[in-house]
């Protein structure tokens, strides 16, 4: 096989450099993989390397399997090619006896067990939850190369989400550390720790190691932790034979630690380094590409590097569909109608995907799918319906139905789901935020039946959950998948479906702020999307609910990262103006700003009635008596205070003030059901003080 046949001008220029630093910007579909593999075969074939002196190293199992059916189909037999972890725990068994003097320790078989225990000793939550956002932080931390001693300062300096107050966490952390030593295991980071340590602290190691390879390939470049990093320059020593490969507008697990300043920086460090650009797409149709260029051309902050524009390279395909909806199931079964008929034209369910940007989204799709009978597979997750906090919140009400919290249906549901996680304010991320959404969409279902059967109660609640979960129980089958954004990378499918384009959602609420770290956030939640529109090949859907319940309020914003995106004049382009005329449905008169007449964008702003920069006008007398009557409330009720209304609805009874029925439910949190009950009183207490 000739290995330059085949490539386009730019893939050949990357496979024929010679030896030494190379590095490879491959915007997605433009062939990376071909290329690398190419690269690496052509070194063997021209003989600057033998194949056993190559190491290249990628994120995924799956992806480094298939570098090694790529190399072995082109002649490059002997060539490793694994994962960081799986490379230096090979490297870590054999050098460990010569640098510890003891056998190998063994990998952490129970890791949850230790954290609980280092939880445990400093008083912090066992839940399941917990301990899954803990271990999460403490592999963000070991990859960031961040100590236990060093933990607390390094979060508040990049101002970091973290599970718990920040010494807590440090405290767990350190002491698992010790746990895991004193019993003589190691966690996969330790094996990049490790073999870090030992080529850098024994110099005969090194120079073993560094005699064995001499070539290295790194893939997904852009998504190296400090950890990662810090192996790769011990694996090099001195030396520059490295190819990276990356895409730093695919940069979606900062949360992890990863970062693309050494792909970026690539060419500072290795002044001779050969740098090409790979911009032809060979996955998606010129529609699809067009649309991915606009998604991430209007991203902030770009480095030189990242400012790849693809070019589409295949024939022409559909335009991509945006589409606006009352309500999520309205949305949902609007997904399932078009895939029936992708399937009835003969597109394989395989081939068709609904992505959503947390797990908890796909609970409305999975219904909509069997009704109407179309396999589908949950990638990355569980089935809604068979997560463990599901499954402890429907057990919980079964028990309740014989004695019912008092209230309307949701209001009893929301106090049940409160000892399981149900908070007043969502948790800013990881397991616990989770977990909440899961709970949260449980009253969903919940105000969905009230809203169609009113004199439903808990019992029959119970029954319609359980008829759900029996119904999306379905033998394992191959077909559409369903999954998150971050569960999708790497992938592609025929069809992709983007559901749930909302503020809120995507971008997600804690990353929208005002700081440097909200802004970082930000351009990430851009990237998910973008990484979302370049998984498609042809059909290419985009949609958005103004409300999460069926006949809810339309409080809902779509996602700003649309703006732009939709052809003027579609249907779904229309945007709340203050232009004199009348408010249209799809124009709500809430979504405007009452001071400065600016577009709302966040759901706080949007329930406010304002920018969250405008100047409040808020009665802060009014404001503590309508707390002190909800206190009252919910104790007379039994219910928590979050569930007659939330601090936000209070608030913004405060700064507006309504003098009636119609002012009132203009307010977001305030329905149909909550006005009966408590509008009167609202009425009275706003009265009071005007």
């Amino acid at each position: 096989m000739r290995l330059l046949d085949g490539l386009d001008p730019e893939q050949r220029a990357a496979v024929a450099a010679p030896r030494g630093p190379v590095t490879i910007l491959a915007g997605a579909g433009t062939g990376k993989t071909r290329t690398i593999t190419r690269r690496i075969a052509n070194l063997v074939a021209t003989g600057h390397v033998q194949p056993s002196q190559v190491l290249a190293v990628t994120f995924t199992a799956r992806a480094a399997g298939e570098l090694r059916t790529r190399l072995r189909e082109l002649g490059a037999n002997g060539v490793q090619a694994r994962t960081f972890h799986s490379a230096a725990m090979r490297q870590l068994r054999y050098f460990w006896p010569r640098t510890v003097g003891t056998a190998p320790w063994p990998l952490v078989e129970h890791k949850f067990r230790l954290i609980k225990q280092a939880a445990h000793r400093h008083g912090v939550s066992t839940e399941i939850e917990s301990l899954r956002d803990l271990a999460a932080e403490i592999e963000w931390a070991k990859s960031s190369l961040i100590s236990p001693q060093d933990y607390s300062l390094a979060a508040a300096k990049i101002a970091r989400d973290t599970p718990g107050p920040a010494d807590q966490v440090a405290k767990v952390y350190e002491a698992y550390e010790l746990l895991k030593t004193d019993s003589m295991q190691l966690d996969f980071d330790d094996l990049l720790l490790h073999t870090a340590a030992a080529l850098e602290e024994n110099r005969e190691v090194a120079e073993e190691f560094r005699a064995r390879y001499r070539c290295f390939v790194v893939d997904e470049y852009q998504d190296v932790t400090p950890l990662q990093q810090r192996v790769l320059d011990a694996w090099l020593g001195q030396r520059d034979d490295l190819t990276v490969v990356g895409d730093a507008n695919q940069t979606i697990y900062s949360f992890a630690g990863a970062s693309p300043k050494w792909l970026l920086d690539f060419s500072r460090r290795f002044p001779e380094a050969t740098v090409v650009r790979l911009e032809r797409d060979y996955r998606s149709t010129p529609q699809v590409v067009e649309l991915a260029n606009k998604v991430i051309g209007a991203a902030r902050g770009r480095p030189a590097g990242a400012r790849l524009k693809l070019i589409g390279q295949r024939p022409n395909g559909p335009d991509a569909h945006f589409a606006e909806f009352d309500d999520e199931p309205q949305e949902a079964s609007a997904v399932a109608r078009k895939i029936r008929k992708l399937l009835d034209k003969g597109i394989a369910a395989s081939e068709i995907a609904v992505l959503f940007r947390i797990n908890a989204q796909s609970e409305v799709y999975e219904k909509a799918l069997t009704e109407l009978d179309i396999p589908y597979q949950v990638r990355g997750g569980e089935r809604f319906f068979a997560r463990v906090e599901v499954r402890q919140a429907m057990a919980t009400i079964r028990s309740a139905c014989g004695n019912p919290p008092p209230g309307p249906l949701v209001d009893a549901v929301r106090s049940l789901l409160v000892p399981l996680g149900l908070t007043d304010q969502c948790p800013p991320g990881g397991a616990m935020r989770d977990r909440w959404e899961s709970l949260r969409a449980l009253t969903d279902v919940a105000a969905e039946l009230a809203a169609a059967v009113p004199e439903a109660d808990l019992p029959r609640f119970a029954n319609e959950l359980q008829v759900r979960a029996d119904a999306q129980h379905p033998p394992t089958v191959e077909g559409v998948t369903l999954a998150s954004l971050h569960a999708a990378k790497g992938l592609e499918w025929d069809a992709v479906f983007l559901v749930g384009l909302v503020e809120g959602t995507l971008p997600i609420q804690h990353a929208i702020g005002d700081t440097a770290a909200d802004a970082e956030r930000l351009e990430e939640e851009r990237r998910l999307l973008y990484v979302g529109v370049t998984r498609a090949r042809e059909y290419l859907w985009l949609s958005w609910a103004l409300s999460r319940n069926a006949d809810g309020r339309k409080y809902r914003r779509r996602s700003r990262f649309l703006y732009g995106l939709i052809p003027e004049g579609h249907p779904a382009s229309h945007v709340a103006k203050d232009s004199g005329r009348p408010v249209t449905r799809r124009e709500p008169r809430r979504l405007v700003c009452r001071i400065c007449r600016q577009i709302l964008v966040s759901s706080i702003a949007i329930k406010l009635g304002r920018c969250e920069r405008c100047p409040s006008d808020i009665d802060h007398a009014l404001l503590e008596r309508l707390k002190t009557w909800r206190a009252d409330r919910a104790k007379l009720l039994k219910v928590p205070a979050f569930a007659v209304f939330t601090d936000a609805t209070l608030m913004a009874i405060a700064e507006q003030r309504p003098t009636d029925n119609a002012g009132l439910v203009a307010i977001s949190g305030i329905g149909a059901s909550k006005l009966q009950l408590y509008g009167a009183d609202l009425l009275q207490l706003v009265d009071q003080h005007c």
